[in-house]
């Protein structure tokens, strides 16, 4: 009989996650069907979306508040769907807010579910390693001290790495990528990521693009590329690019190519941090969240650091500009200072290393810990 994935992801990065392990499910199991949320890369895949993923895409305790009534009716709906029409398994990617209660109820109906992308309790709020016990069988981590820390918990898990470390070069891929988007291999590049949810871009992209306007007063023939992770971020990105000074390129769903492109990225922590350690891209991250939120979780922090490199250093490895420290002054200082050649080679030898230690063949290790779930009792 045909198995039935559900999976559902709440924004791009989760798609990006989402795609291939569909790709690499379909070689084990050629006639399944797959089902739940997904993103564009997803469906491209055959998978059938329920629900349009950007309806999931929101961070900060308040920003969720204010949609709360949407997304409670949002996993009600997949709930009743998913119990009326049982899937093999249940893979929530990341979005553990969302897919770890919705995980628990259906574990609770006999269910069986795995979540992919290890949730930071490491970073805050240990204490819900309990109640991820109670909602997941088997996590998969990307991160390697991930695994220990699940294991210390008593709860399954398996490290897979990330499925970009597999498929991107351990050298940097400048003038390929150059080349690809028939850019001046001599220009000075910048790549700028001012977020891929509409609370990020309205909160960051107006900060971002003062800083670089004068940013650009200071480096000749600056070119700036802008990845999009879609059409609606692409519109809403344009009405604030109106106050641009600097010459860009927006460009679809390709972040990977823009980060290995560029001399500096200028990007919210995230995600992007991961993709741009990847590209061997030196970085400055600065993010800006709701000041409540932030004071909140602040408070909660267990760790020193909010972006991916400087966690798996465990030392500040590049440079993170927080809340009141995220202006447009610090900004333009910090990139200007990564523009030199010395600090550049510094980040990009750091994040060589790091990206050996992720690679593992993430999307057949992810399958093969599913496989072992699925003859499991």
């Amino acid at each position: 009989m045909a198995k039935t994935f559900a999976i559902v992801v709440g924004e791009s990065s989760g798609d990006q996650l989402g795609a291939p392990l569909i790709k690499e499910l379909k070689k084990r199991y050629p006639d399944a069907k797959f089902i739940g949320i997904g993103g564009e890369k997803m469906i491209a895949e055959g998978f059938e979306s329920l629900f349009d993923m950007e309806r999931l895409s929101v961070m900060g305790l308040f920003e969720v508040l204010s949609r709360l009534p949407e997304l409670l009716k949002i996993r009600k709906t997949l709930k009743n769907h998913f119990l009326q029409n049982p899937p093999d398994v249940y893979i929530g990617i990341d979005a553990p807010d969302f897919n770890l209660p919705l995980a628990r109820m259906l574990k609770a109906h006999g269910i069986k579910t795995m979540h992919y992308v290890c949730p930071s309790v490491w970073a805050w709020r240990e204490k819900r390693v309990e109640k991820i016990k109670k909602s997941v069988d088997s996590m998969l981590c990307l991160l390697p001290f991930e695994v220990e820390f699940c294991q210390k918990h008593q709860l399954n898990a398996t490290f897979v790495g990330h499925t970009l470390a597999d498929k991107i070069p351990l050298e940097k891929q400048t003038l390929q990528a150059r080349e690809k988007l028939k850019l001046n291999v001599d220009a000075p590049v910048l790549c700028m990521m001012p977020g891929s949810r509409q609370s990020e871009i309205k909160r960051m992209a107006p900060l971002f693009i003062q800083s670089v306007n004068k940013i650009a007063q200071s480096i000749e023939n600056l070119f700036v590329l802008i990845p999009v992770s879609s059409e609606k971020r692409e519109k809403q990105l344009q009405e604030y690019l109106v106050e641009a000074s600097f010459k860009y390129q927006i460009i679809k769903q390709d972040s990977i190519s823009a980060l290995s492109a560029a001399n500096v990225a200028l990007i919210t922590s995230g995600t992007a941090a991961l993709e741009a350690m990847l590209c061997k891209t030196p970085m400055v991250v600065s993010y800006k969240a709701n000041a409540l939120t932030y004071k909140i979780i602040s408070k909660m922090l267990t760790i020193d650091y909010v972006s991916l490199p400087n966690i798996i250093a465990n030392r500040e490895i590049i440079k993170e500009l927080l809340q009141d420290d995220a202006t447009e002054q610090n900004i333009v200082n910090a990139v200007l200072i990564l523009m030199g050649k010395n600090e550049q080679l510094r980040q990009i030898e750091l994040f060589t290393q790091m990206h050996r230690s992720l690679i593992a063949q993430a999307d057949i290790q992810a399958v093969n810990a599913i496989d072992s779930l699925l003859l499991s009792k």
